[in-house]
């Protein structure tokens, strides 16, 4: 027996939000080696970084150009990171589990935007160890678009939906981030503790999930950087005052927390 008009149309839809997934990828590839850089993403045109060459749309086209390429650029046969394709199958990835989560929705359309920002995030953290403000200023316009429409639709991620909810989730995981790097500072002189860029980084977070997944994410975020840090201790591929960026951290929390939230705290909570 086939499958009803619904279901095919939902599967169409979930197709297409994959590609939609790993074409932003592929744009997010191209943010997260400019911005570092103070370069424009838009300006000039992608090329290769080895021979300069402009590329085409037909070197473009995400995952399938690296695959026919066999990782190697088309004109001077350089190799190209298996980072850039692997980006963008995340990319399309996340956007599909985002979808699956909560259909086509609002809901939906802010997770995307929240987690598109993240992403670059999370990647330019790992390489350059910094979370660029600009990327926060765009989490935060995003976030003050959901404020506004909380205002006269519930918003399911607010729990409860008060117009103050996503003011409690701007400052809660924020204010407890900003305390412990003001603990840092005292001790030590500095914000070693804590850099001041993941305290800026959950105040969009909280603008998009609200209080009580805000904090989730910020226990999930330790959680998880204490048992990779570890595991690093462990396995002498860091030493005890190697800097680790908790960025990464954030983001993965934060995505567990979008899409599974509710659920682990209800489950939490029984």
């Amino acid at each position: 027996m086939g499958m009803s008009l619904a279901t095919e149309l939902q599967v169409f839809a979930g197709i297409c939000i994959f590609i939609l997934g790993l074409c932003v990828g592929s744009f997010l590839n191209v943010c997260i080696y400019r911005i570092p850089l103070e370069k424009s993403v838009v300006s000039p045109p992608s090329s290769c970084p080895e021979c300069n060459t402009r590329l085409t749309a037909r070197d473009l086209i995400p995952v399938l150009s690296y695959i026919s390429l066999k990782g190697r650029c088309r004109y001077c046969k350089a190799g190209i990171s298996a980072r850039y394709p692997l980006i963008e199958l995340l990319t399309g990835l996340v956007y599909l589990a985002v979808y699956l989560k909560y259909s086509l929705s609002v809901e939906t359309l802010a997770l995307l935007y929240l987690f598109s920002i993240l992403l670059a995030v999370m990647f330019i953290d790992l390489k350059h160890m910094i979370i660029p403000n600009g990327l926060v200023l765009l989490g935060m316009a995003g976030g003050a678009l959901i404020i506004v429409y909380n205002l006269f639709t519930p918003f399911s991620l607010y729990q409860p939906s008060r117009w103050y909810t996503p003011l409690i989730g701007m400052v809660s995981a924020s204010g407890i981030l900003f305390a412990i790097a003001l603990v840092g500072l005292l001790i030590y002189g500095n914000d070693g503790a804590m850099g001041m860029g993941d305290v800026k980084l959950f105040i969009p977070i909280g603008m998009f999930l609200g209080w009580k997944l805000t904090l989730l994410s910020l226990f999930l975020s330790v959680m998880l950087g204490g048992i990779t840090s570890i595991l690093l201790l462990v396995l002498k591929i860091v030493k005890r005052k190697s800097a680790i960026p908790f960025g990464p951290f954030i983001v993965v929390g934060t995505f567990i927390s979008g899409l599974a939230g509710y659920d682990i705290l209800s489950w939490y909570f029984l």
